[in-house]
């Protein structure tokens, strides 16, 4: 299409040409203004006449006009002559002398020109349509290669003598870069395997989490290879008809097997190859007639034509056992988010080119960023050099860091965000709630920062930072980080005597990892160690899309109970740790309230700070602010936080859990009960 409107473009371009060059002929061969048409009768006369008065005319005779001067007289008479007329005669005919003296008989020499001029307008027309007829077969060949084209390969191909990654630009998958070596070596020393009787893999899965490097370090084994790389999305392959699917597939390995030794990777596989008869339209919808085809092309390779596939996902549970058998994709290489090691190695690779402060030491940023991929570390240096140049930097701080990593992780700050100030003490007393529970429980991380600064969708956040990489979670971890999470609504509860719908989420997460830990952990005595629910979820994408129950009503009566009483104890424990500790709670509070934001040795040195007998044993940041009315106003018509009833009343809301009696009694009962 794009070589179609460039002809086109040239071709205006030429016939504006042409016509500006016509112009110019017609303009510097034009029929003088200064002229008059006449008959060859009325051109006699004058002639006669003019004889008569003894004025001396010119007479020129052209090719196919009779030009006639009459003396000074500027205005030339100009007849029309045909190829048979002849002057001499006309004149000896007519009475006239054309020896006379008075009379100067003169003929035009032929020019070219003129018989040029002639054809002018019969060239042009012949030009013209010859134009259109050309532009109408060029169209009509377009749309002919254009329907050809629909069935051939959309992949595209880079050619291994241009390096532009190679494995030093990966990093932190140090057992997948070991695992493609294997298959850069093939490539470049074939009959280093041959010889042995091995045989490389066909097929190579790369299975991991979005961001973790699986298209770039396919990329890197193209480049260390040296050899051409097809690239292509499993989407492209699927159209509305069917069998263009399968076309395009034939076309690609065909190109492979011409350029071999060559890669050809295939970007999100699942998209076509997915377990086929799982969904409607039988077995001959477009999207399993192409799955069809690749299972062909990949098991019906020559032993030497060197063509390796390689393919991404991170839906490895949905492709078809087919595709997954030895001789099509032989080997599965897990490309996991890195640990501390391994975001060290990848924030070195992206922060070459970017000038960082002395001092910074991207080990400090790397213990910042647990879980991150490396595609978010990418992000962070990103956003930190933009935060750099933005405050006219030449060099990228660690604010600038620490900056970029709460944007990436929770958005940018939002400032102009105008709050009440009773709000924004609600929010300071909820944060400082959550890191005062995670300060004093052992099995917790050390708070890291508190912040008040509303970012994306919440109002304010406490950043914990892990000493180590976690990858196994106890039932006294579980239960810190159960209590931790409900540090903010106790909080509320203990200072304002009420709570708000800032904990909302923090409900959410310790519900659902209270019933993880009866249903799927085994970590209720009560229950035992029994899974209860199978759940269909989306490996690497951490999501459930379906529950089946596999137990009676009776057992998720006592799952209730048991998940409502892990509940109750973290919310006794918050309550317990905060209620003892108040005082630093209301101080560290009122100072959050005034700097919006405590980093972590800061809020440790608040933490250690003596405290005066009945300094604060009262929140004095609310003295003077108004109170919100305990009873909700039966005039909202339903908005706000209001529930009402059929009878247009307010509506009786479930109670809030409530504060143990004495210490840890309540507890105790709980546990009693179990």
């Amino acid at each position: 299409m794009l070589r179609n409107r460039g002809w086109l473009r040239a071709t205006l371009v030429w016939l504006v040409v042409l016509l500006a060059i016509i112009l110019a002929v017609v303009f510097f061969f034009r029929t003088p203004s200064n002229t008059q048409q006449v008959t060859v009768s009325k051109m006699l006369a004058d002639v006669k006449a003019d004889i008569q008065h003894g004025q001396t005319d010119t007479l020129l005779v052209g090719s196919d006009t009779l030009t006639l001067t009459r003396g000074k007289n500027p205005v030339k008479e100009i007849a029309t002559i045909n190829d048979s007329f002849d002057a001499t005669t006309v004149l000896k005919d007519n009475g006239i002398n054309y020896t006379d003296s008075h009379l100067v008989l003169q003929y035009e020499q032929s020019s070219s020109v003129g018989t040029w001029l002639n054809f002018l307008p019969d060239l042009i027309f012949f030009l013209l349509f010859a134009g259109l007829l050309i532009f109408l077969i060029r169209q009509a060949q377009g749309s002919n290669n254009q329907a050809i084209s629909f069935g051939k390969s959309r992949a595209r191909m880079f050619m291994g003598n241009k390096t532009t990654v190679t494995f030093a630009d990966v990093a932190g998958v140090e057992e997948a870069k070991e695992e493609l070596r294997e298959i850069v070596e093939f490539l470049k020393y074939p009959d280093k395997f041959s010889a042995l009787g091995a045989r490389i893999p066909k097929g190579l899965l790369l299975v991991g989490p979005p961001g973790t490097g699986k298209t770039l370090i396919s990329r890197a084994v193209a480049g260390e290879a040296g050899v051409p790389f097809f690239s292509i999305s499993g989407s492209e392959f699927v159209e509305m008809f069917v069998g263009v699917g399968a076309s395009r597939v034939r076309d690609l390995f065909d190109q492979a097997k011409r350029n071999s030794p060559c890669i050809v990777f295939v970007d999100e596989i699942d998209a076509v190859g997915r377990q086929r008869g799982a969904g409607l339209g039988g077995s001959h919808d477009e999207r399993e007639q192409t799955l069809n085809q690749i299972l062909v092309e990949m098991d019906g390779f020559d032993t030497n034509t060197n063509v390796i596939v390689i393919a991404a996902t991170n839906r490895p549970d949905v492709l078809d056992p087919a595709l997954l058998r030895p001789g099509r994709f032989d080997r599965q290489v897990v490309l996991d988010r890195p640990d501390i090691r391994g975001r060290v190695a990848i924030l070195q690779v992206h922060a070459k080119g970017k000038p960082l402060e002395p001092g910074i030491t991207l080990e400090t940023l790397a213990k910042q960023t647990p879980g991150f991929s490396g595609a978010d570390l990418s992000n962070v240096l990103n956003e930190a050099a933009i935060l750099a140049a933005r405050r006219n930097k030449r060099r990228i701080g660690m604010s600038d860091l620490e900056e970029a990593v709460d944007r990436v992780v929770a958005g940018p700050a939002r400032k102009s965000r105008l709050i009440s100030e009773r709000e924004k003490a609600i929010t300071a007393y909820h944060e400082v709630g959550h890191a005062l529970v995670a300060r004093m429980l052992p099995n917790t991380d050390p708070v890291h920062k508190v912040s008040i600064v509303a970012r994306g969708q919440a109002g304010g956040f406490t950043m914990l930072l892990p000493t180590e990489d976690r990858y196994l979670w106890s039932k006294a971890q579980f239960e810190d980080m159960l209590a931790y999470a409900l540090g903010g609504h106790v909080a509320e509860l203990i200072i304002f005597g009420e709570v708000t719908t800032g904990a909302s989420n923090d409900i959410e997460r310790v519900t659902k990892i209270a019933r993880s830990m009866v249903t799927e952990y085994g970590m209720s005595s009560r229950i035992g160690p029994v899974a209860l629910g199978r759940k269909e979820e989306l490996v690497f994408l951490g999501r459930d899309f379906n529950e089946q129950r596999n137990y009676s009503e009776q057992t998720a009566r006592e799952i209730d109970e048991e998940v409502r009483s892990i509940v109750q104890e973290a919310f006794d424990k918050a309550y317990n740790v905060l209620l003892q500790n108040k005082p630093r709670l209301i101080m560290i509070s009122e100072r959050l309230i005034k700097e919006e934001t405590l980093e972590g040795p800061i809020f440790e040195a608040l933490f250690n700070q003596p405290l005066e007998n009945e300094q604060y044993e009262t929140p004095s940041i609310l003295a003077g602010m108004p109170q919100v009315p305990r009873t909700r106003p039966a005039d909202l018509g339903g908005r706000g936080l209001a529930a009402f009833s059929d009878t247009g009343k307010p509506a009786a809301l479930p109670p809030p859990l409530q504060p143990p009696c004495d210490g840890g009694q309540q507890a105790e009962t709980s546990k009693d009960k179990r």
